[in-house]
């Protein structure tokens, strides 16, 4: 190719913008477009979680999300350094509160140590050392993981983007991509606009954006919403750092846990309810057309039989603050109501098969000169990095030859 190639990225979160970035890298006379459909980068899931620099703890040993997680952190943590972003290693604790949870801390210590993560399990008194007020039989200490300030990282990407040519263009939103023998036509709606590459970062959205585009994908995102607390500056001594519970493994999530945030302040929870749209960050948030997709769907019907009563106490937490501060004692006893108040809620875009069961790990399909990005669930943000290297390595050889 004697012209300089063509790339789309559909996306604007930390891992569209890092596969940008990274393409600029390899490519220095690449043409690089960012489309974005929000106003600013970050908007949803990136700009939206707790901000951990997660360590690899609980995945799967050999999995994608165990790789991508333990590469990417190194590689955020050398961007921060080198670009100034703000980030800390401070650790974190997962506490047992009753013996019945022994063996599943037991579990995550298996894999923890699988995955070459530093860590201990430690007793009673050296966790009221490392956290005073937490209470618990037993814990893991992982002094590896962090915190980070994730829109920094992604506005920083932007920059890079720009710096090297590219366009990172908001408010624009993709409807669909038509592949052509070697290229591919990105509809937006604007018109169209011909690639030799594109790769679909949509997050909420890539589901039904990889099928308007072709693909044969049949798994499903069903939007669940995770709504927070954070403690009032009076109560920042409770937490020190990050404690988390030990997780029921008969349930697809972490449960509620704190996490001190990079610019300041104790972040609570999430709970996990289905939200009523993609991009639902409270109850009053409603899209018709998502409840249908998600409540018309056999696999969230399934889901939802198999965890009817955990989803049951997950709704009751969002929509009574007592049973909320519930939960959170079982970890820190003396947290009072009053030493909450609401903070920003988050989406999480998880993908379910039809059997109902989670895809749990990160999901990247080649069509032709399209890369589909169909699952990026946590620890995306910490991995964004080493998925955009992976992602790289699937466009046509004839653009990135050896290079990725």
């Amino acid at each position: 190719m004697t012209r300089s190639p063509r790339v789309c990225v559909v996306g604007g979160g930390i891992v569209g913008l890092a596969v940008a970035d990274r393409v600029g890298e390899l490519l220095p006379d690449a043409r690089i477009t960012v489309l974005e459909k929000e106003q600013r980068v970050a908007a949803h899931q990136t700009g939206r979680n707790s901000g951990v620099l997660h360590s690899g703890l609980y995945y799967r040993p050999g999995s994608s999300r165990a790789e991508n997680c333990r590469l990417g952190k190194r590689l955020m943590e050398e961007f921060c350094r080198r670009h100034d972003v703000a980030y800390e290693i401070c650790g974190k604790v997962v506490v047992a509160t009753e013996e019945s949870q022994i063996p599943a801390l037991a579990e995550l210590e298996r894999r923890g140590r699988a995955n070459g993560i530093e860590l201990e399990r430690i007793g009673p008194e050296r966790l009221r050392e490392l956290e005073p007020h937490v209470a618990g039989v037993a814990a893991l200490h992982v002094p590896e993981s962090g915190i980070v300030d994730y829109i920094g990282v992604a506005e920083r990407l932007a920059a890079l983007v720009g710096d090297r040519g590219g366009r990172v263009l908001l408010g624009v939103r993709v409807l669909a991509l038509e592949r052509r023998a070697n290229t591919v036509v990105v509809e937006t709606e604007h018109g169209g606009e011909e690639y030799d590459a594109a790769v679909c970062c949509a997050g909420l959205h890539s589901d039904r954006l990889a099928r308007a585009s072709g693909l044969d994908w049949r798994e499903r995102i069903v939007p669940f919403r995770g709504e927070y607390y954070e403690l009032v500056p009076r109560a920042y001594g409770l937490v020190r750092n990050l404690v988390y519970p030990t997780p029921d493994p008969r349930f697809p999530f972490l449960g509620v846990h704190f996490t001190r945030l990079v610019a300041g302040g104790v972040e609570c929870g999430p709970n996990a309810v289905l939200a009523l749209s993609r991009e639902g960050y409270r109850w009053s948030d409603v899209s018709v057309r998502d409840v249908v997709d998600a409540l018309g769907y056999p696999g969230f019907l399934r889901l939802a039989a198999k965890h009817w009563r955990t989803g049951l106490g997950e709704v009751v937490r969002s929509l009574s603050k007592a049973a909320f501060v519930t939960a959170l004692r079982r970890l820190v006893p003396e947290l009072r109501a009053e030493d909450l108040e609401p903070a920003e809620a988050g989406v999480r875009a998880q993908v379910l098969d039809r059997s109902g069961a989670l895809v749990d790990d990160f999901v990247l399909r080649a069509d032709g000169p399209i890369v589909h990005v169909l699952n990026a669930p946590s620890p995306a943000a910490t991995s964004a990095l080493a998925i955009a290297r992976r992602v790289v390595a699937l466009l046509p050889q004839h653009l990135v030859g050896e290079v990725a």
